[in-house]
This record gives C-alpha cells, structure tokens and sequence, in this order.
C-alpha cells in the first residue's frame, strides 16, 4: 500500500482504488469547477489526465479557481494545472491540449481514448458541441451546470442532465441537445437553488479577460469559490464512483 494514497485505499479497498488510478481522465475545461475537479481526482492518485483549455490565468480568476494566483497569472491553465498535478504525484500521465473546444476541433480532441469525459466548459456554444460528440461516442460524461450565482452549497444535485430541475443553464442545454437528437446519458452536477437569470439573453455564460475571448463576448456572473469547489468537487466525487462501478471485480 502506497503511503500517499493509503486512506483511499483503506476506504475503497486496495484492489480497487488501484484500479481507479489506473483510468484515464479528460477534462475540459481546468478553470473554476474543472480545477477543483482535477484536484480531487488527483488526490485520488488518478495517473492517467488529458486536458484541454485555451486560456491563460487573468486577474478575474482570482475569486473562485484554484488554480490563480499572483504567480500563475499569465500562464497556460493547463501548464499550471500540469505542474500542480505533478507536485501531487510525480508518476501521473498529462497530456495537454491548448485548444478552443468547437464543432471544428470536438472530434479530434476526443478521438483519443479515455474512460470517462468531465466537461466544466462555461461557453454555451462550445459546451453544446462537446456533449453532442461524447454523446454520439457513448463516452461516460459528467458534466457542470451553473456554479455562478449560487449560495447554497445543500443545494447540489447530482441527477442524469434530462432529470435535472431549477438550473436555468441546465434546461438551456436540455432544450438544445434535445433539438440535436441527444437523450439520457449525461450526468449532471446542478443546484436547485433558485437563480432569476434568462440564459437565452447571452450565447456565454461566464466572463474571463476580454482580451481572452473566443467566440462571442461572454457575460460576467457573481460567484462564489465556496460553492465553485463545490460543484467541483462533487464533480470529482461523481467520477470516482461512475468508474468504480464498472469495476470488473477480482
């Protein structure tokens, strides 16, 4: 038993929590939720990430993404969360890709192989396009809702995204998926807390540096680091166990 990862293997058993660390995972997206998913997935001793992200980290990360600070600014999302995963353990596979998730670049992005998919992209358009191809791939999806806004953190929920209630943004994407032909499948991390915003007035649902902008000009929503680890977090808890359950057993 490796002392690093010693309490997870007490909880899960050894065999097991082995064979967790043995799969691979693609994140889009390492900013706000997709950082703190990263992290808790790489606590787990996960050795195997892919992720994709275009951005550098900007002043307005600061508040809610683990992954700002004075000394990261500037920097590559995914180079900053490479190095921090490689601090963790040293042993782990990232594979980086700077690319802008759209319908141009879905396919090849998720062309290699991966065991499950985290999508914590907060631009519509490209969230959509991302969804749509692992769907049609059958790849094992978890996938964030709207993080912004919230104050509750007893409200996450975690339901399939076609069950999903209250979360205006998860109703949005419900309604475009389903004019694309996508049904069940995805899982959905979401909160039931009450949010009065009309999603339909932005293609873009959270705001960086403009000068970082890719597609239309995206809106800037109140949020909270509590509740972005959250999501997070719950993200990465979902994780672990959609794999666990595939488990093939001794």
């Amino acid at each position: 038993m490796e002392v690093k990862f010693c309490r997870t293997d007490l909880l899960l058993g050894q065999k097991q929590a082995k064979w967790l660390r043995e799969q691979t995972v693609t994140i889009a997206g390492v900013g706000a939720v997709g950082g703190y998913a990263l992290e808790g997935l790489a606590r787990v001793g996960i050795n195997h990430f892919r992720l994709i992200d275009f951005d550098i980290v900007t002043a307005s990360n600061m508040n809610r993404q683990l992954l700002a600070l004075e000394s990261t600014l500037g920097q590559k999302k995914i180079e900053v969360a490479c190095k921090r995963v490689l601090d963790i353990n040293p042993e782990c596979i990232v594979e980086l890709y700077p690319e802008f998730v759209c319908g141009d670049t879905v396919k090849e992005l998720l062309h290699h192989p991966t065991d499950i998919l985290v999508d914590s992209i907060d631009s519509l358009s490209p969230k959509l396009a991302l969804l749509e191809e692992a769907y049609r791939l059958k790849l094992p999806t978890v996938s964030s809702m709207g993080a912004a806004l919230r104050t509750d953190p007893t409200k996450v929920r975690v339901a399939d995204l076609m069950d999903t209630c209250k979360c205006p943004l998860a109703k949005h994407v419900r309604k475009k998926l389903r004019r694309r032909e996508v049904g069940k499948g995805i899982t959905a991390v979401y909160s039931v807390e009450d949010v009065i915003y009309d999603y339909n007035l932005a293609e873009t649902i959270s705001s960086e540096d403009a000068s970082q902008f890719r597609g239309r000009q995206r809106n800037t929503l109140g949020s909270l680091p509590t509740l972005t680890g959250m999501f997070g977090l719950a993200v990465a808890n979902t994780v672990i166990f959609k794999l666990l359950a595939r488990y093939p057993g001794d």
